[in-house]
């Protein structure tokens, strides 16, 4: 399995694949409503709305796996739209971690972090960039959006070639 044949089901219910994004250098968010850090919410528009025009996209999979996420996609929705201002693309509820994962999850969390350490996604808000040459970088939770490391593999990777297949 690729990460562009991995079938994704968006918050609204429609049927995509990672694959329609492909072009897009894209940063992977499993996010939650109630968690402490969903202030990264913000930082996260923000870089949308940097970097959209250019061929970047964030993609939030609203997960429940830590307890702090709202029952239904209606109120995620709700609240990242009133809250946030959320224009990226959201997804259904996912489960990031165990044997249920979301396939997108089993197939990320093979990335190792900046320490080497691959496997469950420990928390809220981990982040994965995959750049337009296929690669994937790994930033745990506590690591801002507009950090640094994450703003220079996005702008390096938007003056890249585009991939080609996947």
């Amino acid at each position: 399995m690729t990460l562009n044949s991995i079938e994704l089901t968006t918050i609204d219910g429609a049927v995509t694949t990672l694959g329609d994004y492909s072009d897009n250098v894209i940063l992977v968010v499993n996010v939650a409503s109630r968690c402490g850090l969903s202030p990264q919410y913000e930082k996260l528009e923000g870089l949308q709305q940097t970097y959209g025009e250019r061929g970047f996209t964030v993609l939030g999979f609203p997960s429940n796996q830590f307890l702090q996420e709202l029952s239904t996609e209606d109120a995620i929705k709700e609240y990242c739209s009133t809250t946030w201002g959320v224009t990226f693309p959201m997804f259904e509820k996912v489960r990031v971690n165990g044997k249920k994962a979301h396939p997108l999850y089993q197939e990320l969390t093979r990335t190792p972090d900046a320490e080497g350490k691959a496997g469950r996604v420990s928390w809220n808000f981990e982040k994965f960039l995959i750049t337009r040459d296929g690669g994937v970088h790994r930033f745990r939770p506590q690591t801002e959006p507009d950090a640094p490391e994450i703003v220079g593999l996005i702008e390096a990777s938007l003056t890249a070639p585009a991939r080609t297949g996947g």
